[in-house]
């Protein structure tokens, strides 16, 4: 952390990103997304099979899961590509870097805005979206679903990082949101397409543990792994359980992971932004 540093800074930065989001409606418009979808699955999700109604706690985290996966990364991106750019676009940026505050306040202030809005939404739709439900859920199902939901938020927030990486390394808003939506089609799309071909192209001689550490590349794909592995139903689902090595499906070693998608794209844009 930089000499000088002063939270007071940061908080007055990150309160006015909050307020922002919450003026321009963008936090309630999320949360009514992710409301909508937890509580259509969660009481829809079984209609294929001819069943309509809550089924379980882990069937509707499997199917969230899925959906999770394609809207938070999308919406992290989106949420912080401008962030930067945007005010240098309209030459806000100059006059906020003016005055006494450093460019590390600056950024850190700016991120921890977004993602308190953006958690604020993941936590509140996906409690409110599955909140009639809640007298079918016992006190394990709320811990597992409370923990499925901290996952998603941690993802989101990589995303967050990436995108705010994006923002202070374009040049205008345009060319910022192209860059958006190729790394959501990358990491969301792409990359599981290219690490399947690559396993069927070796005929299953891929290294377990350099098949692991190559999902560890991928932030959607750790969030996967945090909910797989936090179920015996789900493992057998997705049949990761025979293909990752043990020490690669620990929470606390994937979190960590996770941290380090958070912290390092933000620390090559504080080095850049500087």
């Amino acid at each position: 952390m930089p000499s000088g540093f002063e939270w007071r800074q940061v908080a007055i930065v990150a309160a006015k990103e909050w307020r922002d989001r919450l003026r321009n409606r963008w936090l309630l418009a999320v949360a009514g997304i992710f409301a909508v979808f937890a509580l259509a699955i969660g009481y829809f999700g079984a209609v294929q099979q001819g069943q309509v109604g809550f089924h379980g706690i882990e069937p509707t985290i499997a199917s969230l899961a899925s959906l999770v996966i394609y809207l938070v990364p999308l919406i992290a991106l989106i949420l912080g590509y401008d962030t930067i750019v945007g005010e240098r676009e309209r030459g806000a940026l100059e006059l906020l870097l003016s005055m006494p505050i450093s460019r590390f306040e600056i950024l850190c202030g700016k991120y921890l805005g977004l993602a308190a809005a953006l958690a604020s939404a993941t936590a509140l739709g996906f409690g409110v979206g599955l909140l009639p439900l809640s007298g079918e859920l016992t006190v394990a199902d709320g811990w597992r679903y409370a923990w499925f939901v901290a996952s998603a938020i941690l993802m989101g927030w990589a995303f967050l990082s990436v995108a705010l990486c994006v923002s202070v390394l374009a040049t205008d808003r345009v060319r910022a949101s192209g860059a958006a939506l190729a790394l959501w089609f990358f990491f969301v799309l792409v990359f599981d397409l290219l690490l399947m071909g690559a396993l069927v192209a070796s005929n299953g001689g891929l290294d377990s543990g350099l098949f692991a550490a190559l999902l560890m590349l991928n932030p959607a794909d750790v969030f996967r792994l945090l909910n797989v592995f936090s179920s015996d139903q789900a493992q057998g689902m997705y049949g990761l359980a025979t293909v990752m090595p043990p020490g690669w499906t620990q929470p606390v070693a994937l979190c960590a992971v996770m941290a380090a998608w958070i912290a390092l794209p933000f620390t090559f844009a504080y080095w850049r932004f500087r």
